[in-house]
């Protein structure tokens, strides 16, 4: 694996985190978005991340000043992947808006660059064509609080060159990651096959008014022992890809509970733009969300 200049398409909840964490072990990052106001908002979010990332795994003031200083940005796509020896796309999880950025993706950049998709539930093989590249296309799954939670999902498709498999394995590894390579493809990967039932019943609980959102987190965090309820998950990894989700499952199944759910989320968090963390609310109101209260599962 012989990568140093990496492109981020998009930088939302996770685009973002992907280019500091790539920057921070010292590869040269483009961020690419479709404006420039976006890419000006992403900068004052490299800002709060930073200090993440001196109070959660200790990084020092130089460390922070080297970060930025692998860090370029561009609302320009040609521009963007000029030099790419990888592109790790994390636009939102739409195949349509995926789909589109590819085929304008597969215009512009080197015939050397390899794609990869974040995305965290759809299959690579949906869009190896539109890449005009199969070969060189994969999927790398990152979670969020990527400083944190390091964990890579690499999920090839039958297409994938297996060298190019391996060298985004050895990717992964040089960014600190947990790498976790699937044999197969696999809907939701592994993480997204175990987390996606558990915030779907949640949504779905809260949506038929069986409890309300802090109700169904206590159940869960003093029944498990886990250190946060499903709800508040949601809020860390965006309403807005737990809408496009379900919206998708509800386009397809036609699932009168699905098509319950989408309009209970369209309703009173998309319409609100009341987003999670990103928004500073969501299920629960931010900096200071009452499942980091003391008391909150007395």
């Amino acid at each position: 694996m012989n990568y140093k200049n990496i492109t981020i398409a998009g930088s939302g909840v996770l685009g973002y985190q992907i280019a500091f964490q790539t920057a921070f072990y010292g590869f040269n990052v483009t961020v690419y978005d479709i404006n420039d106001d976006v890419i000006e908002k992403t900068k004052t979010k490299f800002n709060t991340l930073s200090e993440a990332y001196k109070k959660d795994i200790n990084a020092t003031q130089q460390q922070i000043d080297e970060t930025f200083k692998n860090l370029s940005y561009t609302s320009d796509l040609a521009e963007a992947v000029k030099d790419a020896d990888l592109l790790i796309e994390a636009v939102p999880e739409n195949p349509s808006i995926k789909i589109d950025f590819y085929n304008k993706l597969a215009k512009v950049a080197p015939k050397k660059t390899v794609f990869a998709t974040n995305s965290s539930t759809l299959l690579p093989s949906q869009f190896s064509e539109a890449t005009g590249r199969p070969s060189k296309f994969l999927a790398l799954h990152l979670a969020n609080t990527i400083w944190l939670h390091n964990t890579a999902e690499i999920m090839g498709h039958s297409k994938t060159d297996p060298k190019v498999f391996t060298d985004v394995i050895a990717f992964a590894k040089a960014i600190g990651m947990l790498t976790l390579p699937l044999h197969k493809e696999q809907p939701g990967y592994i993480l997204n096959s175990l987390l996606v039932p558990l915030l779907s019943a949640a949504i779905n609980l809260i949506a038929n008014n069986v409890a309300d959102s802090e109700t169904i987190d206590k159940t869960w965090m003093k029944g498990t022992g886990a250190p946060l309820g499903p709800l508040g998950i949601l809020d860390v990894v965006g309403i807005k890809t737990a809408y496009n989700i379900n919206k998708i499952a509800a386009e397809k199944t036609k699932d009168p509970l699905k098509i319950k759910t989408v309009k209970y989320l369209k309703d009173n968090f998309i319409d609100k733009n009341r987003l999670g963390v990103s928004t500073g609310e969501g299920f629960y109101k931010y900096p200071n969300p009452a499942y980091q209260n003391p008391d909150f599962l007395k």
